[in-house]
Parts: C-alpha cells; sequence; structure tokens
C-alpha cells in the first residue's frame, strides 16, 4: 500500500525525544530495564499512545499494549512492537525504533483516518536486553511460554534487586495474565546491528529466520595466594583458566563458519587485587549459529572443553547453560508481507536472517511474525556509537505499515 506513508520528521522527532531519557555523554543511551529511566520511557510510551486513540493493558509481566480498534473487534490484531530497555552503554536506535515505528503507524492511521478490518497493537516487552536481569527477552518469552512467570519474577540482579520487586517500584507490574494471546500477525522493525545490508547497498532486510543461542554462567575457582612468593608450579590461577577458556570459545566459534559467533562479554576476577593470584572467576559464555545441528556441535565442544579444563591445574569449573532457544523460521505470510512492502515502495532489498536475539523470534512460537531490518552505520550496534539513517529509519516505518495494514485486511 504506496497511497499512505509514514510522516517521517514526526518518526525522528519521536527517536530524538526518547533518546533523551538516559542520554550518556557520547550520544547513546543507558536505560536498563525497570529503572527508573526505564519507567520514565514506559511512561511516554503511554502517553503519546493515549494520545493517539489507543487503549493500554499492562499484563504480570509488566509488557505494555497499545491498542487501536478494528472494524472486527473480534478478529486477533495485527502486532508490532520491541522494547525499550537498553544496554548500559546503548544506542538511540536498537529496540526503540520497532517501539516508535509502532506508534507512528498509530498516528498515521489516526491522520488518514483509516480503519483496519482487524485491531491494532503496539507492544513494549520486558527486558530484552537481558543486562540487568538475565536472560534476555523475559517479557515475550514468558508470554510464548518460554518461561514460567515465577521463575522470572524471582530474578536478581548483580546486586540482589528481584526483579517482581522492581516491576511494583516502577509501577508497572500490570494484573493481566502474562500468557500466550491471540495475534493475527506480529511484526518487529529493527535495524540490522550488522554489516550486511550496508555492504551490499540495500535499504530493507526481509527476515526469514533468526539465529539460534546458547548462554552459559561459568565459574571457575582456584585459589588465592601471594604474586610474589609463590612458585608457577604451585598456583591454582583461575583467571590463567579463564583465560584457556576465553580461547577455546574463540576457537569453537571459528571453526564452525560460516555465520557461528562466540562470545565472553561479562567477566568478575576475586579477589581483583594486583598482587594476589586470582582465586575466582565468574564468567558469560555466548554461542550463536544459524543452524541448529551446528549450534549443538559447537555445544557439545564447549562442555568437553569445560570437563577437561576442571582438576587441571589445581582449578574446578562448574558450567551452567542458563539459556537456550532454537533457530527460528518466521512465517512466509508476513515474510510475503515485508517484501512486498519494499517493492510496493520500491525500496531495494534482500533476504537475511537475525543474528541477535529479538522478541519476534519468540513471538513466532504463539503466531506468524517476521522482522524488518534497515542498514546501520558500519553494522555497529550495542554502543553509544550506534546510528542510522534518517532515510533508512522512514523506509523501514513504511515498509512496516504496508506489512501491517495488508496483514489486517486480509482476513
Amino acid at each position: 500500500m504506496k497511497s499512505v506513508t509514514i510522516n517521517g520528521e514526526r518518526l525522528w522527532q519521536s527517536l530524538m525525544d526518547m533518546a533523551k531519557i538516559g542520554a550518556t555523554e557520547k550520544g547513546g543511551c543507558c536505560r536498563l530495564a525497570l529503572t527508573e529511566l526505564d519507567k520514565e520511557a514506559r511512561d511516554l510510551f503511554v502517553q503519546w499512545c493515549e494520545a493517539a486513540g489507543c487503549s493500554i493493558t499492562v499484563d504480570q509481566m509488566g509488557n505494555i499494549f497499545a491498542r487501536r480498534p478494528g472494524h472486527n473487534n473480534d478478529l486477533p490484531p495485527i502486532m508490532t512492537g520491541s522494547h525499550l530497555d537498553t544496554q548500559p552503554t546503548g544506542g538511540r536506535f536498537d529496540g526503540v525504533f520497532g517501539v516508535l515505528a509502532g506508534v507512528e503507524i498509530l498516528r498515521t492511521l489516526q491522520d488518514h483516518k483509516i480503519e483496519t478490518t482487524a485491531p491494532i497493537e503496539v507492544s513494549v516487552w520486558t527486558n530484552e536486553e537481558g543486562s540487568r536481569f538475565a536472560p534476555a527477552m523475559m517479557g515475550s518469552g514468558v508470554v510464548a511460554g518460554r518461561f514460567t512467570l515465577e521463575e522470572i519474577l524471582a530474578k536478581t540482579d548483580i546486586d540482589g534487586k528481584v526483579l517482581g520487586d522492581e516491576l511494583r517500584r516502577i509501577g508497572y507490574a500490570g494484573d493481566v495474565p502474562a500468557e500466550a494471546r491471540p495475534i493475527g500477525a506480529f511484526f518487529e522493525a529493527h535495524i540490522e546491528q550488522g554489516p550486511y545490508l550496508e555492504a551490499e547497498g540495500k535499504t530493507i532486510g526481509v527476515v526469514n529466520k533468526g539465529q539460534g543461542q546458547r548462554w552459559y554462567d561459568v565459574t571457575i575457582s582456584g585459589r588465592e595466594s601471594h604474586a610474589g612468593t609463590t612458585p608457577m608450579p604451585l598456583r591454582s590461577d583461575a583467571l590463567t583458566a579463564a583465560a584457556k577458556l576465553v580461547s577455546e570459545v574463540e576457537r569453537i566459534a571459528n571453526a564452525n563458519q560460516p555465520h557461528a559467533c562466540g562470545t565472553v562479554g561479562f567477566m568478575q576476577i576475586h579477589p581483583n587485587s594486583r598482587n594476589t593470584i586470582p582465586g575466582r572467576v565468574t564468567m558469560s559464555v555466548d554461542l550463536r549459529h544459524p543452524e541448529d545441528p551446528i549450534l549443538s556441535k559447537m555445544d557439545g565442544e564447549l562442555k568437553r572443553f569445560c570437563e577437561q579444563l576442571s582438576g587441571a591445574d589445581g582449578v574446578e569449573l562448574k558450567l551452567d547453560p542458563i539459556w537456550y532457544y532454537a533457530p527460528v523460521i518466521f512465517s512466509d505470510e508476513c515474510i510475503k508481507a515485508v517484501r512486498e512492502g519494499a517493492l510496493a515502495h520500491g525500496y531495494s532489498h534482500m533476504d537475511i536472517f537475525a543474528g541477535a536475539g529479538h522478541d519476534a523470534c519468540y513471538i513466532a512460537d504463539i503466531a506468524p511474525a517476521s522482522m524488518i531490518f534497515i542498514p546501520c552505520e558500519d553494522g555497529i550496534s550495542h554502543n553509544e556509537i550506534e546510528n542510522a539513517e534518517r532515510t533508512d529509519l522512514v523506509a523501514g516505518c513504511n515498509v512496516l505499515l504496508s506489512a501491517m495494514i495488508e496483514r489486517a485486511n486480509a482476513g
């Protein structure tokens, strides 16, 4: 549907207004999940959606749903959305673009007095990033049945604060059951967070599948001792063992190309003293691949190495697999709607897979789903310098509008 397009300047201004909440010195954002800044962002979203004529509901996981009625409200809604929480040194577009593209669609439909057959909903999913509370994608994961509400509400952050308590503290512990809900189709617009669209000179990524992920927590226990008086053969150095594991994670990823990724992104060292041999290291491991057999192979390689490392050099290693989801295959009808939206507007496009985890990957368990990617500068994300061109943001939102209208009027 090319005749109706979004207001690009309004979309950009909304993004910049939201970026002021938790703005960092380098031009990024820090809005950790369920902090006061997250509350402020949520409040602004609710205010904008109510002004666009929507009703608001909040479920027990703090997920927010802004609903615009359709001609037949007995039909399941066509939904879009993403998240407002960020990494500690996050950017202005990761997640928030998908939410505010949805807000712009609500406003555009209102401007043009367009009534869709099915209702339209825009969602904000709780704690997608998994930075303050692990694992990631909690809100959509509970709704999709990947996690139980009870286990997620009991999760704690590094300071011991309980997720359920924090939800209540910021006023977003809703009373609507956090469970699977009728959804006619779900679309998520997002920056690519990778280099492929920019390298190929394409404006729209038609996302046909999502990469699988395995997350692990690792604890390595050695023995603290004096750095100057303990001979090298008598040491039980937890950090030396951790370094070997970091190298193995990199080897596993390089040995399973193309597309394999392996990352150690978190590490704590105890006692973290210059002249004391480290006695304990806690760290994370993140393995990813779009093909499940290869991801399972990587998992096996990691576990075998950890078994060999534990007990060697006087250290003990505990590997705790805390999160897994299989690669996701998105809905053919939703992929087609995205592709036709790109064609209708004359945007260059290509098929692509989602290298990162996204809420759409979980919602695909319970509803037809797909994603729309736009380029980001140098493929950089989870970084304060993350950037996207206005024209690409507008293009992604226009494709989202076309896809949602097509699906909303399909029945």
